[in-house]
């Protein structure tokens, strides 16, 4: 049996805390097409959907041109304000978080991996702003799967790293990532500073409350 084992993580609202910039793109994308903002807590319980799953939800008395409107403003807005401010600052890693990534991939056994509702676009981003553009061996993003809960992104994960659904982790905030991980036959690990309550999670195995924890987890599921 081989020994490597893999740990993907979500990105918004576990790696790195996004709101400010997540809100700021949505409000400048509602505006420009007239349209009030959703209340905060809607926009940021629906973060780590894909963008053309979120928007009918954020607007469902509209159709799909508005949507369709709505997801390019967003990405828009995204764009401007990266050019504005660096990504490292409206984009900040979560306290332990790079201790954590830099601690796990100094273990030859370990991969890590990301998969995430952003775009290739916006996670190159993130990683080049944080350094992190060499951490993860298999980047799954929204471009070219289905929005979570759907479990092609982990699928993708172990087809290119060959590792088996066993010796899979993943690591998110939301209930999205922790049904994909319960749907692709991954140990789900919840955090509890992310988008959703404690109590969303409740597909986990486990939820943790400081990155630290993230030790202790994988050396009781892999032994």
């Amino acid at each position: 049996m081989t020994d490597l084992r893999l740990v993907v993580f979500d990105v918004d609202g576990t790696l790195v805390d996004s709101q400010s910039h997540i809100m700021a793109a949505m409000s400048e994308a509602f505006r420009v097409q007239g349209l009030e903002l959703p209340d905060r807590e809607a926009i940021l319980g629906l973060v780590g959907l894909s963008l053309d799953v979120l928007m009918p939800r954020l607007a469902p008395d509209h159709g799909a041109d508005i949507h369709a409107a709505l997801v390019q403003g967003y990405k828009d807005a995204f764009v401007t304000i990266r050019q504005d401010q660096p990504a490292a600052a409206h984009t900040p890693l979560f306290p332990g978080a790079q201790d954590v990534l830099d601690q796990l991939h100094a273990v030859p056994e370990t991969l890590l991996g990301v998969a995430t509702g952003k775009s290739r676009r916006g996670l190159d981003k993130v990683l080049e702003a944080h350094e992190l553009t060499k951490r993860f061996v298999t980047e799954q993003v929204a471009d070219h799967h289905p929005s979570k809960p759907h479990p092609a992104m982990l699928q993708a994960c172990l087809a290119e790293t060959g590792i088996a659904p066993a010796r899979a982790v993943m690591v998110g905030d939301t209930s999205f990532d922790m049904e994909m991980a319960k749907a692709a036959g991954f140990y789900a690990v919840g955090v509890s500073w992310g988008y959703h309550e404690r109590a969303e999670l409740g597909a986990a195995d486990v939820v943790i409350d400081h990155f630290e924890e993230l030790h202790d987890v994988l050396k009781d599921y892999w032994g």
